[in-house]
């Protein structure tokens, strides 16, 4: 099973380069992460991500239900379940995951050549705390633990296939996709739809 892996700093773009490689690329299944919280605004169990309790979470790492997991802050996890990946091999599916940089390079030891991995970079600290405090999703302590954690993650930059600077989202939209676009036609000799 081939994968694409797109990890970021929270703020850096991620998320909106996953919506268009999903809208692109109709062999992608996105790949929906579990996490320890609550649903926020709109998001849908199952859709967005499983809701699992802190407790329901334990027990699956107990019972190895995780391809890769990690406490991101105390007592609140995230992870990609085994039964995804299950699901998403029936469906006849090329797995694109959107998730933070520890998970993103667990996943790629995981699927070790089998999955191109890709780190979106923000140009600088600076401009990702710009983007953070526009969204006015966060507590100023909130923030800071954000960006505390950006820091430390651009240190994994070196650890993916590719390392694409998000200064322009159209131009970073555009690079990703040439480089998702290569590498399937690469891995699994796809037909893929033309480049406009």
């Amino acid at each position: 099973m081939i994968a694409i892996i797109i990890s970021a700093p929270s703020g850096a773009g991620k998320s909106t380069i996953v919506h268009h490689l999903m809208e692109r690329f109709p062999q992608l299944g996105f790949s929906v992460s579990a996490c320890s919280r609550r649903p926020r605004g709109n998001e849908v169990d199952g859709v967005d991500y499983h809701f699992l309790s802190v407790d329901e979470f334990r027990k699956k790492i107990k019972w190895n239900g995780f391809v890769e997991w990690q406490e991101v802050y105390p007592g609140s996890y995230y992870g990609t379940l085994k039964s995804e990946l299950e699901r998403l091999r029936r469906e006849g599916k090329v797995p694109l995951f959107d998730v933070d940089v520890v998970g993103g390079v667990s996943l790629k030891i995981y699927f070790a050549s089998s999955a191109l991995s890709i780190f979106i970079k923000p140009l600088s600290l600076q401009v990702l705390e710009e983007r953070l405090r526009n969204r006015g999703n966060d507590s100023e302590e909130s923030l800071q633990k954000r960006l505390a954690k950006a820091e430390k993650e651009m240190t994994y930059a070196p650890q993916f296939d590719c390392i694409v600077v998000n200064d322009n989202l159209e131009r970073a939209i555009k690079e990703v996709e040439k480089l998702v676009r290569n590498w399937i036609l690469d891995a699994a000799n796809c037909q893929l739809p033309t480049e406009d």
